[in-house]
């Protein structure tokens, strides 16, 4: 059988590895970037980095730093507009997986044209992006290793979200600064790592997983389990945040090509309905739907149980692999249901919504990738459960 497998062109990884942005601008002859950020980026000035050695080096640029949690299709085309005002020739994307899913975005329009939601679905761009430099200021979403882009559809009164799928999406750089995450609070600290762990579980036990993706998939769940709790300890560990930087792009690397599975699904419609952050809808999802596929991957959930340091896996080893997530969650200080979610950013989650995110979840769901195909009475059981 023929399997593919694509990475970006160039990663580098490191404290202080920021400099290699100018760096790799001039080595393409291009002249003048768009930053796409957001402004929490801003505010604790981690754009200024940036700048900064942009500046050092005589490199002119501009900003579009409006991008909101789950990226909409007004910021791919404000960004793209202020992007052909300013006559930019690359682009940057600065942040977690909402800039830099922007910045693709923008690069979509830019040299495929139309709008954005045409390309929603899989290899439809017409055209590669402009060169792209990623930089991730978290540990979680892998945006900076992956062929995908996530952009809410707003224009209906029905939010959801498009997935884009494409391997010209693959950043032609990305730096990984691990001092650019210091300092991260506790909160997104967790969230963004438990996105990173969904990423490497749900391609480790994806039907479309290899030995490439899941030799990623394991080393990323292995340094989550190791790191993640240090990070959200300690904002400064500055170890604790570059191996959670690589678990990050492993695990972008190996869902990139592995695919992802039902967590993502159910994911995508808390998103878009309640505007939870990613990685919460993912990690308080992960240990439900682990539950409902453990019967038809044991031995890789008893991996997982391992790798989480169970080394007792008893009568039944599949439901160590579950124990072990939930553990993590609690340890992390992930709550356990939507509604807790809902009371920690003050927004009313209403079960009446189940019926309608059931039926989004069910059209996004893989059934090529996906271990265990739901229907949709299985879905609206999985959300009750989590609700």
């Amino acid at each position: 059988m023929i399997t593919t497998f694509q990475l970006a062109n160039m990663i580098f990884t490191g404290a202080d590895s920021l400099v290699k942005v100018p760096e790799s601008i001039k080595a393409q002859g291009l002249k003048k970037p768009l930053i796409v950020t957001d402004k929490g980026v801003v505010k604790v000035g981690l754009l200024k980095k940036v700048t900064d050695v942009l500046e050092s080096e005589g490199i002119p640029y501009a900003v579009y730093d409006e991008t909101v949690p789950n990226p909409n299709e007004k910021n791919a085309e404000d960004s793209f507009n202020l992007y052909k005002k300013e006559d930019c020739d690359c682009l940057i994307g600065l942040g977690g997986g909402s800039p830099m899913d922007t910045a693709k975005a923008c690069g979509i329009l830019a040299t495929s044209g139309g709008t954005i939601d045409y390309y929603r679905g899989m290899g439809l761009l017409k055209a590669p992006l402009p060169f792209y430099i990623a930089i991730p200021t978290t540990a979680g979403t892998g945006s900076e290793s992956t062929c995908a882009a996530i952009i809410t559809n707003t224009k209906d009164d029905h939010h959801w979200k498009m997935v884009i799928l494409d391997g010209r999406l693959l950043p032609d750089v990305a730096v990984i600064d691990p001092v650019l995450m210091l300092g991260l609070p506790p909160a997104i600290t967790a969230s963004t790592g438990m996105d990173a762990m969904t990423h490497a579980i749900e391609a480790y036990l994806s039907v479309g997983s290899m030995e490439y993706s899941n030799a990623l998939a394991l080393g990323a769940i292995e340094l989550v389990f190791k790191y993640l709790g240090r990070a959200v300890g300690n904002g400064n560990d500055l170890e604790a945040r570059e191996k959670m930087a690589y678990a990050q792009t492993m695990a972008g690397m190996a869902f990139s090509n592995a695919g992802l599975g039902l967590v993502h699904s159910m994911a995508h419609p808390l998103s878009a309905f309640y505007h939870i952050a990613h990685g919460f809808a993912n990690a308080v999802c992960l240990p439900t739907v682990l539950d409902y596929n453990k019967s038809v991957c044991p031995e890789k959930m008893a991996k997982i149980a391992q790798l989480g340091g169970i080394t007792d896996l008893g009568n039944y080893p599949e439901d160590a692999g579950v124990e072990v997530i939930q553990r993590l969650n609690d340890a992390v200080g992930i709550p356990r249901t939507i509604t807790e979610v809902g009371a920690m950013i003050n927004v009313v989650i209403d079960p009446k919504d189940i019926e309608s995110m059931s039926k989004d979840a069910l059209n996004e769901v893989s059934t090529i990738t996906t271990p265990k195909v739901p229907n949709l009475n299985d879905v609206v059981e999985l959300y009750t459960k989590i609700w």
